[in-house]
């Protein structure tokens, strides 16, 4: 019976890479001299941290660049709101990986809906679709792809 996931992941090699080059450009730019103002990255959280929060916006939007130059989308990011202090402020960026439940319910659900005769289950962090026939598959991918969930969605391990 074929059948294909529903994952949502994110090279993290790409994001490691890309926080490289925006740590580099924000060294090498203008605006920046004399600023104390760099990206760290601990595996899937990212922290910004300049001096003032005007400059996290800039830094963000250098790293969304260099995000999408990587061909990473840039919906697998969380943002959260930036922390300020008298001389320093920081913004934390966590990376989603995996879908999560809530997710992973509204995918199963617009899939019954679909009126497709699949079956959809929730695996972990994955959701497999399995069906008689190749073309349904093909129907419920095409129906994913048109939805917005708020993350990048891929579609491994077909099988036929």
């Amino acid at each position: 019976m074929p059948s294909f996931d529903v994952v949502s992941e994110v090279d993290l090699q790409e994001i490691r890479n890309a926080v490289d080059q925006a740590n580099r450009e924000v060294g090498t730019r203008f605006d920046f001299k004399g600023v104390d103002a760099k990206f760290e990255q601990s595996d899937t959280d990212i922290t910004l941290r300049a001096e003032q929060e005007f400059q996290l916006s800039q830094m963000l939007d250098i790293f969304r660049q260099k995000l999408v130059k990587r061909k990473v989308d840039v919906a697998c990011m969380d943002i959260k709101d930036p922390e300020t202090t008298l001389n320093a402020a920081r913004q934390h960026v966590i990376i989603k990986q995996g879908i999560e439940m809530d997710v992973a319910k509204k995918m199963v659900k617009a899939i019954k809906a679909g009126k497709i005769k699949v079956q959809a289950q929730i695996q972990g962090e994955q959701v497999r679709v399995t069906g008689k026939k190749r073309d349904d598959l093909q129907q419920v991918i095409a129906m994913l792809k048109g939805a917005d969930y708020g993350l990048p969605i891929q579609f491994t391990n077909f099988r036929d």
